[in-house]
C-alpha cells in the first residue's frame, strides 16, 4: 500500500512513468491513429523501436491501477521495492517511539494529576508528539531511501536497482564537493524534507494517541477487573485501528507535501522547498484532489499497521507483566 501511495503522490509531483506503457496501449493508440476521422488530440510518446504509446493511458489512475501496470510491467516482486528500508524503518522507530510515548504519558500524567488534573487528557497527545519527533529526526535517513526507492524507476531491463545504502549515498553525491567541511555540511541533504515529515507525523501522534487512548480505556473498562490477553489485544486493535485511519485521512496533505519534498532530485530546489510553499504549489497544480493524492491506500495502510504495532506492543507489556507476577 505505501508503494501504491508513494507511486501515485511521485506523479502528481511530475515523477514520468510514461516509459512503464501497457501493451494494451499500443493497439488503442495505433487504433485511433488509422481513424482519420478522430478528433482527439494525438498526445502520444514515439519510443525508439517506432511504436506510441497514449500519455494518458501510461499514467495510473488510482490504487489499484497502479497495482496492475507495477505487476505487470515490473514484475510481482517489485511490490515489494523498498521492505528492506521499510523493515530497518520500523524495527528502530517502534524501539524508539512506542516505549518513549509510555515513559512521557505516564510522566505527565502523573505531574497533571498532581497540578493540573484538568490538563491530564492532553498528556497523549503532547507524549506521543515529543516521543515522534525524537524517533522521526534518528530514523530519517532511511525514511527517505525508502520513499526514493519506491517512488522511481530504472529503465534499464536486467538491472538490479540500488539498495538503501546506494540510495543514501546517490542522494549525497550530487552535493560533493572538494571541500571536505563542505561535504560535512551537505549531508544535511540526507534530512531533506525533515520539517515536511514532522509536519506530518507530529499531528499524526497528536490526532491518533488523542483518539487511542480514550477509545482503548473505555474497551478495557467494560471487562472490568477480569483484563486478560483478548481483551487487551482487542481493545488495541480497535482503538488503533480507528485511531490510525483518522490520522492518516486528516493529514494526508502533509504527506503529500513530504513525499514531493523527498523525491526531489534538484539540490538548489531542495534547499528553497518549505512545507508552506510545496502545500501552495500542490494547491496550485491539483487543488484538494491534489492535496489528496494517495488518501485510499495511505487509510487503508495507516488503520491496520496502528491496530498492529500498537496491539503488539501492549500484549507484550501484557505477557512480561503476567511473568513478573508469575515469578514472584
Amino acid at each position: 500500500m505505501h508503494r501504491h501511495e508513494t507511486r501515485l503522490q511521485a506523479q502528481a509531483a511530475g515523477v514520468p512513468y510514461q516509459n512503464q506503457c501497457d501493451p494494451a496501449c499500443y493497439t488503442e493508440t495505433n487504433t485511433m491513429l488509422q481513424n482519420p476521422r478522430s478528433t482527439q488530440p494525438h498526445n502520444d510518446i514515439t519510443r525508439a523501436d517506432g511504436s506510441t504509446c497514449s500519455r494518458e493511458c501510461s499514467r495510473y489512475k488510482g490504487t489499484y491501477d497502479v497495482f496492475f501496470k507495477v505487476t505487470r510491467q515490473e514484475g510481482f516482486s517489485r511490490l515489494w521495492r523498498g521492505t528492506n528500508a521499510s523493515l530497518a524503518l520500523a524495527i528502530p522507530t517502534v524501539g524508539i517511539y512506542l516505549p518513549c510515548y509510555d515513559m512521557l504519558r505516564n510522566f505527565l500524567e502523573e505531574l497533571t494529576e498532581q497540578y493540573a488534573s484538568s490538563l491530564s487528557p492532553y498528556s497523549p497527545l503532547v507524549a506521543g508528539s515529543a516521543a515522534r519527533t525524537l524517533a522521526c529526526i534518528t530514523c530519517y535517513p532511511i525514511e527517505l531511501a525508502r520513499t526514493r526507492m519506491q517512488a522511481f524507476t530504472d529503465p534499464r531491463a536486467g538491472v538490479n536497482p540500488p539498495g538503501v545504502w546506494k540510495t543514501l549515498t546517490g542522494a549525497v553525491s550530487p552535493a560533493r564537493s572538494a571541500n571536505h567541511l563542505q561535504n560535512l555540511q551537505n549531508y544535511r541533504v540526507l534530512w531533506t524534507g525533515l520539517g515536511a515529515q514532522l509536519a506530518r507525523d507530529v499531528p499524526f501522534s497528536a490526532i491518533c494517541w488523542g483518539t487511542l487512548e480514550p477509545i482503548r480505556r473505555r474497551i478495557l473498562s467494560l471487562t472490568g477487573d477480569e483484563m486478560n490477553a483478548t481483551s487487551v489485544l482487542g481493545a488495541n486493535f480497535a482503538g488503533g485501528f480507528i485511531a490510525g485511519a483518522l490520522a492518516a485521512a486528516a493529514t494526508c496533505p502533509l504527506d503529500v507535501a513530504r513525499t514531493r519534498r523527498q523525491i526531489e532530485k534538484d539540490p538548489a530546489r531542495q534547499r528553497r522547498m518549505t512545507t508552506r510553499h510545496t502545500l501552495m504549489e500542490i494547491w496550485r497544480d491539483g487543488g484538494w484532489k491534489g492535496l489528496f493524492t494517495g488518501i485510499s491506500p495511505r487509510v487503508a495502510r495507516a488503520g491496520p499497521s496502528v491496530g498492529i504495532v500498537v496491539s503488539s506492543y501492549e500484549l507484550m507489556k501484557y505477557a512480561l507483566y503476567r511473568r513478573h507476577l508469575n515469578g514472584e
